[in-house]
């Protein structure tokens, strides 16, 4: 047999061709530049946006902007020893963080390392941080409440199950107090509690720590700590981190809440690594997808369906305002993301109404499909009457000579506002609060002195615990029905007879 040297060379050829060596030169790469937590990283020809990168130190980055002929890194870890020229590993993992029941009750930073000296926590499973949000099919309507214990907020704007209901307000108006509050009267609710704090002093974050511990509800709670010392990207990641801790609850069919406290500092970070990496700068300096930013995260928040379990996602997303402008840019953008908004006015705050909300501006768009039956027949009014009462009372500032009619209604506000004056830290129970407003609503505190309401919704609150039936009538039926509520009628005329207003207390001594 011949050879022909044609057909070896079209051999040799095609070998040649489909030869393939197999070599890792693509996925190592080597850092260009770094600074404020940000890398520049040549040589990662195949890297994927938000791929886990491995750099030196025990520093993780991620893929953040892919460019022609480098890749920009957000930086975790103690990214300040990281020098040029160092090798980064493409590690072929999108970011992801431990998620479990060994997480409750810990103190974590948003990559789940431990903050709280109580040793390693023993996660055994991970969710990626980023996770598409449940379609419309897969959800159903917010139909169950979820609790604060504040009565302001459960009558007027109730948060339900699977809910994005937005706390904005100037800085120190107790954004931070409703959200622990919320937390604190979850401890018989069985849901799972996230606190994500974004930027804040970590003295505040462990006054928070404290107070959690102090009334047990660490058992159920997991708090997200990125800290005001640390680098943008870590403050950008702590929210996605929190919501990825919350959602293995949510699939597992059970029921959780988280707090992002708060996402304009978390706006603040995305804008300066979104700068840093030189991304075109939009309106006040944000990103063009600084919306797509909250949205990706609250769209999270759900009730699933049935057939996938029925659990819920609520989240309790925290803004802070400059001078109570709800229309800067951040806060108008989450405000159109929600589903209502909780508004704080520092005027109120001042003026010792505490919850300072805003009956005006604050909605729920779950609206009475997420209250309790007694909740409804007693909080119907309740905030028409408080809007008109705001309303008068500016207008009798400059009236002296009132109607009959207008002094009722001015009367009856001041005294459903003291009503709806609630204590810090102090949360009360649905049918306590159904209670309460009950008797505001049907007039039985119109004759006691505004200074008097608090004492006396304490000591009526007491008496009826003697008499349980009522409190767990409307506890265990939900509803407020009218046999319940004539016992009730005769017990706070019974207890208003012999009430002493502390004026004719001070008149007897």
């Amino acid at each position: 047999m011949k050879l022909r040297p044609e057909e070896i060379t079209s051999i040799l050829r095609e070998r040649i061709e489909k030869f393939d060596v197999e070599t890792d030169l693509a996925e190592v790469g080597a850092v260009l530049q770094v600074g404020d937590g940000i890398a520049r990283v040549h040589g990662l020809e195949n890297c994927l946006a938000l791929e886990m990168l491995e750099l030196e130190h025990g520093v993780v980055g991620l893929a953040f902007n892919l460019e022609e002929d480098n890749v920009g890194a957000a930086l975790f870890g103690e990214w300040d020893k990281v020098k040029e020229g160092e090798p980064v590993r493409r590690t072929g993992k999108v970011a992801s963080v431990p998620v479990g029941e060994a997480l409750l009750g810990r103190v974590v930073d948003p990559l789940g390392n431990p903050l709280d000296g109580q040793g390693p926590i023993e996660a055994t499973e991970t969710r990626p941080v980023e996770w598409k949000a449940p379609g419309v099919v897969q959800r159903q309507p917010v139909k169950e409440p979820l609790q604060t214990g504040i009565k302001a907020i459960d009558s007027m704007t109730n948060v339900g199950r699977g809910q994005r209901e937005l706390i904005i307000g100037d800085r120190s108006t107790g954004k931070t107090a409703i959200a622990i509050d919320t937390i604190l009267n979850q401890h018989d609710q069985d849901v799972k509690c996230f606190y994500v704090a974004i930027g804040q002093k970590a003295s505040t974050v462990a006054q928070v720590v404290e107070r959690l511990r102090d009334a047990g509800a660490m058992e159920y709670t997991t708090v997200v700590v990125a800290g005001a010392a640390e680098a943008a990207p870590i403050k950008w990641m702590a929210p996605f981190a929190g919501c990825a801790m919350a959602e293995y609850f949510l699939y597992k069919g059970e029921h959780a809440l988280v707090i992002y406290d708060d996402l304009t500092k978390q706006a603040d970070a995305y804008r300066q690594l979104s700068l840093l990496l030189r991304r075109p700068p939009g309106r006040e300096a944000f990103p063009g997808d600084v919306f797509y930013l909250h949205s990706r995260l609250l769209e999270r928040a759900c009730k699933l369906s049935d057939e996938l379990g029925g659990g819920s996602l609520t989240a309790l997303p925290i803004i802070e305002t400059q001078a109570g402008d709800i229309s800067a840019y951040i806060p108008t953008n989450v405000i159109s993301i929600t589903d209502g908004q909780i508004f704080l006015q520092a005027d109120l705050f001042f003026s010792g109404v505490r919850p300072a909300v805003n009956v005006g501006t604050s909605v729920s768009r779950v609206g009475s499909s997420a209250q309790t039956k007694a909740m409804k027949k007693v909080a119907g009014r309740l905030r028409l009457d408080l809007a008109q009462y705001r309303e008068l009372e500016a207008f009798a500032q400059f009236g002296s000579e009132l109607d009959q009619a207008t002094q009722s209604a001015l009367n009856r506000g001041e005294k459903m506002v003291a009503t709806l004056n609630q204590p810090q830290y102090q949360p009360w129970p649905m049918e306590e609060q159904a209670v309460a407003l009950w008797a505001g609503v049907n007039g039985y505190l119109d004759d006691i002195p505004t200074e008097d309401i608090p004492r006396f919704q304490e000591e009526v609150r007491e008496h009826l615990r003697a008499e349980e039936s009522i409190y767990k009538s409307i506890r265990e039926t939900g509803d407020l029905a009218e046999d319940v509520e004539e016992t009730l009628k005769s017990e706070v005329e019974k207890f208003k007879q012999r009430f002493q207003p502390s004026s004719d207390e001070q008149g007897d001594r």
